[in-house]
């Protein structure tokens, strides 16, 4: 399927092409046999039959739109067998009717496309016209598509599916309507994408947003991270600049993620909670132990190079899971950061103590605070 191809919407099934003319008007609007809307279409079809762009046994035309079809119309006469009103001869003879009758000069391009079709292509053209009038709305639609959506996915995550697949269609809508020529979206593409979040969605997993894992340590959210707890505990240890570049990166995308889910409703009541306590839990045996191993005579230097390592198990092997299907390392070593920020983990064997006199605000040792 494309958009803004040969036509509106292009889709090639098969041999077999559909070409659709989308058309949404107020309330009220009818498609009368000199309507605009009508005529335009016809000349687009019409021109692209002349110039040998569409083979019509292989073209299916659709003229979708929100207006009335009027009884007695060329539109009535079009729309699809199944309706009990299609009646192809006499919908041509509306057309050519219409055609003869008007003076229009704002539609003279479309009668003369219209007429450079000859008898014959005319009434080939026209007998592979459909016209869908009363077309639902977007609130219709998307009501709609939040049905299919809850036949996916429970109902409860429905709204969280539609608007990740919507935003999906948006990325790939922009880019075929700013690229002519980009490449279409394929049936094997849209069900790779469905089944994905579809898999990502339900008791066993959480989505993760593509344009959260994105994010970067330059993103704004991360402006003032200079400042945070976080921070000063990965100094505290000697952490390279780059390395804290990469923690912060995975503490802007923890937050933002785990805040989606909040705020969509994914998560179960105290899951943030409980998954936290696993974490802490998982870093208090090791930090006990390094704490043990080291002693009370140990050097600064001894000291910094054991927190690394604790460090370097929350950079390079911790991966316990939110949920068992969840497997986005930034959530795990984010949620640290986040754990580290509010001082419930450290790195250093004496973090709390270190940071509460760093951390202390200007004037409060000497009483000025």
């Amino acid at each position: 399927m494309a958009l803004e191809a040969t036509d509106d919407v292009l889709a090639l099934i098969g041999e077999h092409t559909e070409l659709s003319q989308l058309k949404k008007r107020a309330d009220n609007v009818r498609l009368t046999d000199l309507s605009s809307d009508l005529w335009k279409t016809l000349r687009i079809w019409s021109k692209a039959v002349t110039d040998g762009r569409i083979d019509l046994a292989e073209t299916s035309l659709y003229l979708i739109t929100t207006a009335d079809l009027p009884e007695a119309t060329a539109g009535f006469f079009l729309q699809s067998r199944a309706s009990g009103h299609r009646d192809e001869q006499v919908a041509e003879a509306l057309l050519v009717q219409a055609r003869q009758s008007s003076k229009s000069t704002t539609l003279a391009k479309a009668f003369e496309a219209f007429d450079a079709l000859g008898a014959q292509r005319r009434a080939e053209m026209i007998s592979r016209i459909e016209v869908i009038g009363d077309a639902p709305g977007m609130d219709s639609i998307r009501e709609d598509l939040l049905g299919y959506a809850s036949l996916a996915v429970e109902r409860r995550f429905a709204e969280s599916f539609l608007q990740r697949l919507e935003g999906w269609f948006f990325d790939r809508a922009s880019v075929q309507m700013s690229y002519p020529g980009s490449d279409p979206v394929t049936g094997i593409e849209f069900d790779e994408l469905f089944n994905d979040l579809r898999n990502q969605i339900g008791e066993h997993n959480l989505p993760i947003d593509p344009d959260i894992a994105a994010l970067t340590a330059a993103a704004p959210a991360a402006a003032d991270a200079a400042g945070k707890v976080f921070v000063h505990q990965l100094r505290l240890i000697d952490v390279g600049a780059e390395r804290i570049g990469y923690a912060v990166r995975d503490w802007v995308r923890a937050f933002a993620q785990r805040s989606c889910w909040a705020n969509e409703n994914l998560l179960r009541t105290g899951e943030i909670g409980a998954y936290e306590r696993r974490l802490v839990e998982e870093w208090q045996a090791r930090f006990a132990e390094m704490r043990e191993d080291l002693g009370d005579e140990a050097t600064e230097e001894e000291m910094k190079r054991e927190a690394k390592l604790i460090y370097r198990w929350v950079d390079r092997e911790a991966r316990i899971r939110i949920r068992t299907g969840c497997e986005e390392v930034f959530v795990v070593k984010g949620s640290y950061q986040m754990l580290a920020d509010e001082l419930r983990v450290g790195w250093h064997p004496d973090f709390s103590a270190r940071l509460a006199a760093l951390l202390e605000p200007t004037g409060a040792a000497d009483g000025r605070a």
